[in-house]
């Protein structure tokens, strides 16, 4: 039996299962044609402008995925919106250039865009070079892209992905020739500095729920909204929670039993004894006794076959 059944008992499966409900149901609503809700994410909905924007000017689309040191969750999300920049930037025959920090993302991010444009047919467009390694070194990668926004005077930058000291050097450049910047980061650190350099940024889960923004594929859109509804139901498990808790505590140190849960049962205590938050419905709920669910079937030896101890020393 596992360790984490132990631990939450039959409340954390029933949890589990309704969360694994909600994700599938809203998944097959999606499936079903039912055109899901999703709030408007500006920094998303400002791709087409930027791109359009920089094909007017002439000049080229920076992508930057930050140091990513390893091809992550968080890195391909990153390249999944830049797939969709280059895209749209494809369609306008707008250079790009996107810049890498690690040899293993710089391959899986060349193949992306790659795929991109022999989708758009525009298979001889795309450039090997576009997508370029800058540097594993944190500050010597940010002077590398920075001077490259400066030489290119880039009209649109999208910073995602992991940043960190180097995000203000990248905003502020990039602000310093004009470029409209749209910026995420998995760091919460580094938001306020793209906030305050930045046009768009997508702050939290925003940055998850590009894919399904941007693609609308039903598995995506219906994955997003499952998970929010699993969200509102853990706030009405709080709630819920935080009501019963206070109701039962209510009587405060007057509150006594007579009664205590024990090893999986009720057993009547000498003398009435404090009501404590151990006592309450939803902590024994949440917190069961492992000890009844603890089995073990071990063979008995005979006395002859136990180890016997040794007589000899150690040296």
């Amino acid at each position: 039996m596992g360790l984490q059944y132990l631990d939450n008992g039959w409340i954390g499966i029933f949890i589990t299962l309704v969360m694994v409900f909600l994700i599938l149901f809203n998944i097959f609503r999606a499936h079903g044609g039912k055109d899901l809700y999703i709030r408007r994410i500006s920094g998303l909905d400002s791709i087409d402008e930027a791109v359009g924007r920089a094909t007017e000017m002439g000049r080229p689309v920076m992508m930057v995925l930050g140091l990513s040191t390893n091809v992550n969750a968080k890195t391909m999300q990153a390249i999944n919106i830049f797939a969709y920049v280059a895209r749209v930037a494809a369609r306008f025959a707008n250079p790009i250039l996107v810049c890498c920090a690690d040899a293993t993302v710089l391959t899986v991010c060349q193949e992306v865009i790659r795929d991109v444009y022999q989708q758009e047919g525009l298979g001889d467009q795309y450039d090997v070079d576009s997508v370029r390694f800058i540097s594993d070194r944190q500050f010597a990668f940010a002077a590398g892209v920075a001077g490259l926004i400066l030489r290119e005077k880039a009209a649109a930058a999208f910073f995602m992905g992991e940043f960190y000291a180097e995000s203000l050097i990248l905003a502020e450049t990039a602000n310093s020739v004009g470029a409209i910047q749209v910026a995420s980061s998995t760091e919460v650190t580094q938001i306020p500095f793209f906030i305050a350099a930045c046009d768009y940024v997508l702050i939290g889960d925003e940055f998850y729920a590009a894919s399904a923004y941007l693609t609308r594929q039903p598995v995506l859109v219906g994955s997003l909204v499952g998970q929010d509804w699993c969200k509102l139901a853990i706030i009405g498990m709080v709630i819920v929670g935080f009501i019963t808790n206070s109701i039962q505590l209510r009587g405060g140190p007057n509150n006594t039993i007579t009664q205590r849960w024990n090893e999986g049962k009720f057993e009547d205590l000498p003398k009435p004894g404090a009501f404590k938050i151990g006592d309450t419905t939803l902590s024994r709920w949440l917190n069961p006794d492992p000890a009844k669910d603890m089995k073990f079937d071990r063979p008995k030896l005979p006395p002859e076959e136990l180890p016997q101890k040794s007589s000899g020393g150690g040296g």
